[in-house]
C-alpha cells in the first residue's frame, strides 16, 4: 500500500506539469490551424506563423519548467541553463540564424519586392515564389526553384524589375562602311516590331574594325521578359539582313578571303509568309515561371482582400454619420456585399494555396 501511495503522490505531483505540456501542445496546433485557415487575412502567413509558433513554443517550455515537481533551486538552475544554452546558440549562429531573421524583418519593412516580381541578385535571376522567415525562394529561367538566405539578399545588391515596365536592350557590331543613320533607323524598326515602346539607339564603342550599337526599348508586359529579349534580337537580325547589311566584322571577312560581292545573308524561307498566319504558340514564360505566377496571383488576391477591409471600415464610419434609416439600410447592404466578396476571396486563396503546394 505504501508503494501505491508513493506512486500516487508522484503522479499527482507531476499532474500540473503534464497538464501544462498537453495544453501547450494543443494551443500550438490550434494556432497553426487558425493561421492556416486565415491565410487571406495575413499577407505573409508563413513568415508570421513561424514567429508566432516559435514564441509560443518557448513560452510553453518556460511554463512547463516552472510547474515541474522540483525545488525552486533546481527550477532556477534549469532556467539558467536554458538561458546559457540560448545565449550560446545565438552567439554561435548570430551570423546565420539571427542574421537571416533580422534580414527578413528588414526586407519586410522595406517591401522592395513581393511574390511574382523578377529580381536579380548576385548571379541569380528569377521570379519570387515565396518569402520566409529565413529565406526567399525564386524560380529561375530553367523552371528550377532556388532558395536564397535573407542574409545573402541584404549583403548583395538586389535589382527588382518594376511591374510597370522595364528596358530591354541588345547589342550588334557593324562595319564602318554602314551609315550610322541607316543602322539607327533599322534598329528602331526592329524594336517596334518586337512590340517595344519608345525605342532609341546608343553608339557604345568605336572599335578598330567595327562600331557597336545598342538598341533600347520599353517592355510594358514584364511577364514576357524572356520572349521579348529573344524577339528583339530576331527582329534585329531580320531588319538588317532584309536591307542587305551584313552582321560580320571586316576582320572576319579579311581572314576568310571571300570573293568580292559575296554576302553573309541567309535566304528568305519560302514558308515565311505562311508561318505568320499560324496560331500563336504558348509563351515559354507560362511554363518556366508557373509557380511564381501562382504566387503573384495569390498576392494580388490578398491585396484585394485588404482593400475590401478598408472599404468596410470606411462604410462603418459612414454608417455612424448616416442621417436617416434609408441611408443606414443602403450602407448596411453595401457592407454585407463587401463581406460576401471577402469570404469568396478567402475561398479562392485557400484553393490556390492548395494548388501551389500540390
Amino acid at each position: 500500500m505504501e508503494i501505491l501511495e508513493q506512486l500516487y503522490q508522484a503522479l499527482l505531483s507531476w499532474l500540473p506539469a503534464s497538464a501544462v505540456l498537453i495544453a501547450a501542445i494543443i494551443i500550438i496546433y490550434a494556432v497553426r490551424a487558425i493561421l492556416g485557415r486565415g491565410s487571406a487575412e495575413i499577407a505573409d502567413r508563413r513568415f508570421r506563423s513561424q514567429i508566432i509558433i516559435m514564441i509560443l513554443s518557448f513560452a510553453g517550455l518556460l511554463v512547463f519548467i516552472m510547474n515541474l515537481p522540483i525545488g525552486e533551486t533546481r527550477q532556477g538552475q534549469l532556467l539558467s541553463l536554458i538561458g546559457i544554452l540560448l545565449s550560446a546558440a545565438i552567439a554561435l549562429s548570430s551570423t546565420t540564424f539571427v542574421g537571416n531573421i533580422m534580414a527578413g524583418l528588414m526586407m519586410r519593412v522595406l517591401r522592395n519586392f513581393k511574390p511574382g516580381d523578377f529580381i536579380h541578385v548576385g548571379e541569380w535571376f528569377g521570379r519570387v515564389t515565396e518569402r520566409g522567415l529565413f529565406h526567399i525562394e525564386i524560380q529561375t529561367e530553367d523552371r528550377d526553384l532556388t532558395t536564397l538566405p535573407n542574409l545573402y539578399l541584404v549583403t548583395n545588391p538586389v535589382k527588382v524589375i518594376r511591374s510597370s515596365g522595364t528596358m530591354i536592350s541588345a547589342e550588334v557590331s557593324l562595319g564602318y562602311d554602314v551609315p550610322r543613320t541607316t543602322v539607327k533607323e533599322l534598329l528602331i524598326q526592329a524594336a517596334r516590331a518586337a512590340k517595344l515602346q519608345d525605342p532609341f539607339v546608343h553608339v557604345m564603342k568605336l572599335g578598330d574594325f567595327s562600331v557597336t550599337y545598342r538598341i533600347y526599348g520599353l517592355l510594358v508586359d514584364v511577364k514576357q521578359l524572356l520572349t521579348a529579349r529573344s524577339l528583339l534580337q530576331e527582329m534585329m537580325l531580320d531588319a538588317l539582313h532584309k536591307n542587305n547589311i551584313e552582321i560580320v566584322s571586316p576582320t572576319f571577312m579579311n581572314t576568310r578571303g571571300l570573293d568580292k560581292g559575296e554576302d553573309f545573308i541567309p535566304p528568305v524561307a519560302a514558308d515565311a509568309e505562311d508561318k505568320k498566319s499560324t496560331p500563336a504558340k504558348p509563351v515559354p514564360e507560362d511554363m518556366v515561371f508557373d509557380k511564381a505566377e501562382e504566387a503573384e496571383s495569390i498576392e494580388k488576391l490578398r491585396e484585394r482582400y485588404e482593400a475590401l477591409g478598408k472599404d468596410i471600415e470606411k462604410a462603418k464610419q459612414e454608417l455612424k454619420d448616416a442621417e436617416d434609416e434609408i441611408e443606414e439600410d443602403e450602407i448596411k447592404d453595401k457592407i454585407s456585399r463587401i463581406e460576401t466578396s471577402r469570404k469568396k476571396l478567402v475561398e479562392a486563396i485557400e484553393i490556390k494555396e492548395k494548388e501551389k503546394d500540390s
